[in-house]
């Protein structure tokens, strides 16, 4: 581990030891539980439409493992979220795949699992296994896929479920160099509308069109921070006193947006 710290990561290890997983991803297990990062505004205006425009919204694929879209409950509740690379919200066992209770996992890695970065005095000394109440083997974890794991069924079956269906297709805060994940782009059809939130222009050896000059009229470019694109349109569809209140549940800068947005509204 110390000449490749991947390793941790890597599906053989974690199979013949879970202790290196669990002890890297201590702190951040806890803090997701605790909410420690908070979802964005980004991740808010997912939320909206989905509760705004019901059955508007068909999926969001996110190659983020941090959870923060779990916190959004409707689209958690009503699965509308998936992970495409798993996620730290989740937990299930490596071996036997049965999900088991996320708030008990949590419970034991707190109990269980000791703190290599010194920084709760309250973990143990050291690391004991945490048993899969199915199996009983001790593989339960969060759901990041490991280095050697296959992507989860569920990207590939939503995916080819929702995407050719769909009218409207936003790519946010992306490279759109990973794949399979940026094959969501060719499987909507042609008559979809492209909208590319992003700094920078992506994706154009996947045939994203960034020539305004063109014809094409399917790919739209949003150039910016996803925040402060997704509060512009917060605005034009009139739900500013919708985000308004998630302020408590945003994180700081993303709440002073929202705020300086409010004044300048009158």
């Amino acid at each position: 581990m110390e000449m490749d710290p991947t390793a941790v990561v890597e599906k053989g290890m974690f199979m013949q030891n879970p202790f290196p997983y669990l002890e890297v991803r201590r702190p951040f297990i806890l803090g997701t539980q605790s909410h420690k990062w908070k979802a964005t505004i980004s991740h808010r205006f997912a939320d909206l439409l989905h509760t705004k425009l019901q059955n508007k919204l068909a999926r969001v694929f996110t190659q983020n493992i941090d959870g923060l879209d779990f916190q959004c409950e409707a689209l958690h509740l009503d699965h509308k979220i998936v992970p495409v690379h798993g996620t730290i919200g989740k937990v299930a066992c490596e071996f036997c795949g049965i999900e088991a209770n996320y708030e008990q996992f949590c419970h034991d890695v707190r109990a269980n699992i000791k703190d290599i970065y010194g920084v709760d005095e309250d973990a143990p000394k050291e690391s004991s296994s945490i048993l899969c109440k199915n199996c009983k083997r001790p593989a339960v974890k969060p759901t990041t896929v490991l280095f050697g794991s296959s992507l989860p069924d569920d990207f590939f079956e939503k995916a080819h479920m929702d995407v050719p269906q769909a009218d409207l297709l936003i790519v946010a805060g992306t490279s759109l160099v990973v794949s399979p994940a940026n094959s969501l782009v060719n499987l909507v059809p042609t008559s979809c509308l492209r909208v590319i939130v992003n700094k920078e222009p992506v994706g154009e050896f996947l045939g994203i069109d960034y020539d305004t000059s063109s014809l094409n009229k399917r790919d739209f470019f949003a150039c910016g921070n996803c925040d402060e694109v997704f509060l512009d349109l917060i605005c034009q569809l009139g739900w500013l006193d919708d985000i308004e209140k998630y302020l408590d549940d945003l994180p700081p800068s993303s709440a002073e947006m929202v705020r300086n947005r409010k004044r300048e509204q009158g």
